[in-house]
């Protein structure tokens, strides 16, 4: 599976859109270019470019910026955003895109398409933006499309297209997991690639990306963006991951309030606690036989060698029990469902809750 990094553009500018829509647009960097050459020489395998001003108002203004963005990186670049011509199919490419990639345009005009794919063999990929039934929406998830995945896919094959970028239309890719469902009725359907385009959550759901298959078939790309930068993991960490290794980052989202827990050996809560659970080691305690994590700012647990001050039961908050649940079963950790908290033994027996 290929690693695709995103690049937003609008007005000029590097942004991210954390609900999809351009007037929510924050700036990430004024300079995309440069953008574009950290994420190359971060290692990804491919740029996925996307001009909001094309896309959304129908100007032009970004096409030479994005022309040096190609020639600045030795990856290929794909570029999404306004390409509703073979005009302008032919502009993109004379900029020296690897790949063009179309949107509504190709979903409301199949004739325009198999034009193009015809002239333009292996250069135009299509994007296909589904709602929770399965609907296809168009025109930046504004409108419903009253065509289903199956039939658009199946179309779009029949005309020559080169790949498909699938999402799903409104999902909030830090906080909900990709559409299963969606990708591997895709994978079911069609022979050419299938792109991810949706984003991830953490590493976890990379992991099972890859795991993703419908018959025999796997998907072949996955672009992400604004997990990388806010920090849920590193290029290089997803690279791992797509080639089978990777860590196994715990799902976070632990709240809590101080504790002081007396273990028999610090060097193995600390495994449990520091590389399992996923704490951060905040600072050696005055003692040496203690240890201080954190699971976030301002919400400690002390470990202290010894049996005191060991209480009968550990409660975290968690944003996601279930989260939690299926990462510990990866990581060969029991755990058993009790309501909607999730139970697990820690370190001599210690009994630890994991609730909403």
């Amino acid at each position: 599976m290929e690693l695709y990094a995103r690049v937003n553009i609008l007005g000029g500018r590097s942004v991210r859109l954390p609900k999809g829509r351009l007037d929510d647009a924050i700036v990430l960097d004024n300079d995309p270019v440069a953008r574009a050459k950290s994420w190359a020489s971060q290692g990804i395998d491919r740029l996925h470019i996307v001009d909001l001003d094309a896309a959304g108002y129908g100007d032009y203004r970004n096409r030479e910026l994005i022309g040096r963005l190609i020639e600045s990186v030795d990856v290929p670049v794909q570029v999404a955003g306004g390409i509703r011509s073979e005009m302008e199919l032919e502009r993109v490419l004379g900029l020296g895109a690897w790949r063009a990639v179309m949107g509504t345009a190709a979903i409301e005009n199949q004739i325009m398409v198999w034009d193009m794919c015809r002239e333009y063999p292996d250069k135009v990929a299509v994007s296909v933006d589904v709602r929770k039934g399965g609907e296809v929406a168009t025109r930046g998830w504004t409108r419903n499309s009253g065509r289903f995945l199956e039939e658009v896919l199946i179309e779009m094959s029949s005309a020559g297209v080169s790949a498909f970028l699938v999402s799903e239309a409104n999902r909030d890719s830090l906080t909900e997991a990709p559409n299963w469902e969606i990708l591997a009725e895709a994978l079911a359907i069609v022979d050419e690639p299938v792109i991810q385009a949706g984003g991830v959550r953490d590493l976890e759901d990379l992991r099972q990306l890859t795991q993703l298959e419908a018959n025999g078939r796997h998907l072949a790309g996955v672009v992400v963006g604004r997990e990388v930068t806010v920090g849920r993991f590193s290029i290089a960490e997803a690279k791992e991951v797509l080639e089978g290794g990777g860590p196994m980052r715990a799902p976070g989202g632990v709240t809590m309030s101080r504790f002081t827990v007396g273990v028999s050996s610090l060097e193995a809560a600390l495994e449990f606690f520091g590389e399992k659970l996923g704490f951060e080691k905040v600072r050696t305690a005055d003692a040496t036989d203690a240890v201080i994590l954190q699971a976030a700012p301002g919400q400690q647990i002390e470990l202290v060698e010894g049996n005191g001050g060991r209480p009968e039961r550990l409660v975290f908050r968690v944003e996601d029990p279930e989260r939690w649940r299926a990462h510990l079963a990866h990581i060969g950790i029991e755990a058993t469902r009790a309501g909607q908290a999730v139970d697990i033994s820690g370190p001599d027996g210690l009994q630890i809750r994991l609730e909403p």
